[in-house]
């Protein structure tokens, strides 16, 4: 079911991804990237990869293969730079840290808001980003964190975060909790720990954060964003095998669809439908 009880435009977040991204892979060889040529899982199939549940709004109802929710129309839309048609893309599910782990894949691509981070390259090929997002803190109405106007003073307050993400890595290098942050194997898990009041407030991407709180927790807010910082924005790439030939083929597609305007209108139609998101000092 398409997102649509969310209401304003996160125009940051959009004027950022209409922005080149920083390093992002060298163009491809057209020729090496017509159809026919490219070397994929299963032969003459596109095979993608995402997290079991898949969250909206980045996947529309937990059904990658329906082409909505934004991720699940960048790949599609991938798909179509490469030649393959809707009935010719296949999904599998793997595993958030799975699928960033060295090794074969079973999966061409995945797409699963995996941040592109120095570390992972280290296991992982990362196509060029289709995405740059902030981390944002949410909170129960009736927590004290939901008050919060500063890093500073979140700092005291117990947080949690989905483990393996960028979202608990800020959690620990931006934020620096006093008590031992909270790690859960889903977001699911969680926003189920947030409900019980188990933590008091939640660290997801900003996104994810005006979701849970438009269609999910209606009891939470978002406290506010985390700030940028002085380094490279975080960005969002699909996680390839390591040495893929597939890698460049696909920086050169998520260029093209930010070239020709249509990452800017996924992200538009799918993401830049938010609420207020205050900056936190």
């Amino acid at each position: 079911m398409r997102v649509s009880m969310l209401a304003a435009t996160l125009a940051l977040a959009v004027a950022a991804t209409a922005c080149a991204p920083a390093d992002q892979p060298g163009p491809a060889n057209p020729s090496d990237c017509a159809k026919g040529s490219l070397k994929t899982v299963a032969a003459g199939k596109l095979t993608f990869g995402t997290d079991e549940p898949a969250y909206e709004p980045w996947f529309a109802g937990n059904d990658p293969a329906s082409g909505k929710g934004f991720e699940s129309a960048v790949a599609y839309a991938i798909a179509g730079k490469l030649g393959f048609a809707k009935p010719e893309v296949s999904w599998v599910r793997v595993p958030f840290n799975a699928a960033i782990q060295p090794g074969p894949k079973t999966f061409d691509a995945d797409l699963n808001q995996f941040s592109i981070t120095d570390e992972r390259r280290n296991a992982v090929d990362f196509s060029a980003a289709y995405y740059t997002v902030r981390q944002a803190v949410v909170a129960l109405k009736e927590s004290p964190a939901a008050t919060a106007k500063s890093v500073a003073e979140l700092a005291g307050f117990t947080l949690g975060a989905q483990v393996g993400t960028t979202s608990y890595d800020a959690v620990s290098n931006q934020i620096k909790p006093k008590k031992q942050a909270a790690v859960y194997n889903t977001n699911d898990d969680a926003k189920q720990a947030l409900r019980n009041n188990q933590i008091q407030a939640l660290v997801v991407d900003l996104p994810t954060a005006f979701y849970i709180t438009s269609a999910e927790i209606s009891e939470a807010v978002i406290v506010g964003q985390l700030p940028a910082g002085s380094g490279k924005p975080e960005q969002f790439g699909a996680v390839l095998d390591k040495g893929s030939a597939l890698t460049g083929c696909f920086s050169k597609a998520v260029d093209a669809l930010r070239e020709d305007g249509t990452l800017k209108k996924l992200e538009q139609e799918w993401l830049a439908t938010a609420g207020k998101a205050p900056e936190l000092s």
